[in-house]
């Protein structure tokens, strides 16, 4: 590691080849706990290459614990994280409200890095036993068409790095990587950026493959539609700026859609708005990001059409339902 160390200190960066044999090297704790948290803060000073970020999401799939939920036709909903906002859990109850429509979603989380509550720590103060294995997945998702992936347990490299990221308590490269990573391989995937740089190292990385994706900036630095602002959203098509207006809200303060100060804040604010005692302002921001991702899966018509999904989810009870179906 300390050639390595070297030459990225000395203003290089890794190939692609170089990216993926570190980033298994440290999957496998070949590195100690100073070399680990050097290499990390090299990509705190500076953006991540495409070549970089290529490598290191090889290494992570191919590390990966793999699994089969029988379909790839699922829709995953993930931010990076690190915007310093400290929204409510806006992908997680997005994906609920998707699950309510019928449509299945393989959501891969984590524990907040540096946030007060990541989607996996909202959902096991709800009760959610984590799931690592196939058979599990799949019963989830037959009972509510959702299931939930805790990243450590398919990604050894995560695992061994969450104690050093949560004492960093900062944004890392591993936020940029996790929406890459789902083990699952969704067909349709909906992820949130802060940073507009990152978005379009993401946009690159992604018209490469088959499935579909829409990369969605906040204009004012959050991870997802805010409603705070305008919103860019990058797709196969292209990219545009939607305005809440466009998107059929009004914008609302950042102070509407804040999380708490606790995980417990968290929690309790998730089920609130899932039984439908949300704000009108908490309910625009999730059902917006729910109809954005279903429209990306070209299934259900245009926007204002799964806009009336998400709001018959919602409103209805089949999202509080999916979540209900898979605690036991």
């Amino acid at each position: 590691m300390k050639e390595i160390l070297i030459y990225l200190f000395n203003h290089h960066t890794l190939s692609k080849t170089e990216a993926k044999a570190v980033m298994i090297d440290l999957a496998q704790n070949k590195f100690n706990e100073s070399e680990v948290i050097s290499f990390i803060t090299v990509f705190l000073m500076r953006t991540i290459t495409l070549e970089e970020l290529t490598g290191f999401r090889e290494a992570l799939l191919q590390l990966a614990k793999p699994i089969d939920l029988g379909t790839k036709d699922l829709v995953d909903i993930v931010g990076t994280g690190g915007d310093g906002k400290n929204t409510f859990n806006i992908s997680t109850l997005a994906s609920f409200i998707v699950a309510g429509t019928g449509q299945k979603v393989a959501k891969q989380g984590n524990y907040g890095a540096s946030s007060i509550s990541g989607s996996s720590n909202v959902l096991e103060k709800l009760g959610y036993q984590f799931k690592d294995n196939s058979e599990d997945l799949k019963t989830d998702l037959e009972k509510g068409n959702i299931c939930f992936l805790h990243a450590p347990l398919f990604h050894p490299a995560l695992k061994s790095v969450a104690p050093l990221r949560k004492q960093l308590g900062l944004k890392t490269f591993f936020n940029i990587l996790g929406p890459l990573v789902n083990p699952a391989r969704p067909d349709f995937t909906m992820i949130g950026v802060a940073n507009l740089e990152i978005a379009r190292v993401y946009q690159y990385l992604l018209q490469k493959q088959k499935s579909e994706f829409m990369i969605v900036h906040a204009l004012n630095g959050y991870d997802e539609i805010s409603l705070t602002g305008d919103t860019k959203i990058f797709s196969k098509t292209g990219e545009k700026i939607y305005s809440a207006e466009d998107l059929k809200f009004k914008n609302i303060s950042p102070e509407s859609i804040f999380g708490g100060e606790t995980k417990e804040d968290a929690a309790k604010l998730f089920i609130n708005i899932l039984e439908g005692n949300g704000t009108e302002e908490q309910n625009s921001v999730v059902l917006s990001n729910a109809s954005i991702a279903l429209e990306n899966t070209g299934k259900y018509g245009s926007y204002d059409d799964c806009l009336e999904l998400a709001k018959e989810s919602l409103e209805n009870g089949k999202a509080l339902q999916s979540l209900k179906s898979i605690i036991k």
